[in-house]
């Protein structure tokens, strides 16, 4: 349900959902948070290291209305609501901000910011990418900056994207996954020469929840 050319729902009310899930935060800032993800289907970046490939293809994911996806939400006890993907920004979430805002919510997100931003967000989580550059405007509204860093060369790729952040963005940087025996010494190493940036670790798949 994307346009080609501008990669944006075209009903806003209902979007395609890969899963939903209640669990904690495992990354930045709001690391070990209770909150309620909801993973959009649909992404154009292509990341070949993304640990959720089956969420590109939005059509294989079937639409749901948005006042069901926050019902669903507001079942549980935590009110911080993270959207995710995919890349969430391929489509039009102000309905979507809108309802989890109705319920009481804190609407967050999780993009690499290479779509218009759309919704209404107190948190938005920007990881850009070297496959899509995110767009300047999204840069500069972030709340929080995380880089992966998969190889050395990574560290220059994370100082021209905090460059271009606001001055309270928090910085963090992240090893991939797989990588991270390797990158996660010299991402100390970094850090202590940069003491602007933090460490951020995926601490969700160290505790084994979702």
């Amino acid at each position: 349900m994307t346009t080609a050319d501008t990669h944006i729902t075209v009903q806003a009310d209902m979007l395609p959902v890969m899963e939903q899930f209640y669990t904690i935060q495992g990354e930045g800032y709001h690391q070990g948070r209770a909150a309620y993800f909801i993973r959009l289907g649909g992404c154009d970046v292509g990341c070949h290291w993304c640990d959720v490939k089956d969420s590109w293809d939005a059509a294989r994911h079937p639409l749901q209305h948005v006042n069901s996806l926050a019902d669903e939400a507001a079942r549980y006890p935590g009110r911080i609501a993270v959207i995710t993907g995919g890349e969430p920004l391929m489509h039009k979430l102000d309905d979507l901000c809108k309802a989890l805002h109705k319920r009481g919510f804190r609407t967050h997100m999780e993009t690499s910011g290479s779509s218009p931003l759309s919704g209404q967000w107190d948190w938005i989580t920007l990881s850009p990418k070297k496959f899509k550059a995110p767009l300047p405007e999204i840069c500069a509204k972030a709340h929080e900056l995380k880089v992966v860093i998969f190889n050395k060369s990574d560290f220059a790729w994370a100082e021209k994207y905090a460059a271009m952040a606001n001055k309270h963005c928090k910085l963090y940087l992240q090893p991939e996954w797989e990588k991270a025996a390797e990158m996660t010494p010299l991402i100390i190493d970094y850090i202590k020469d940069h003491p602007q940036w933090e460490l951020s670790l995926q601490i969700h798949k160290y505790i084994n929840v979702p």
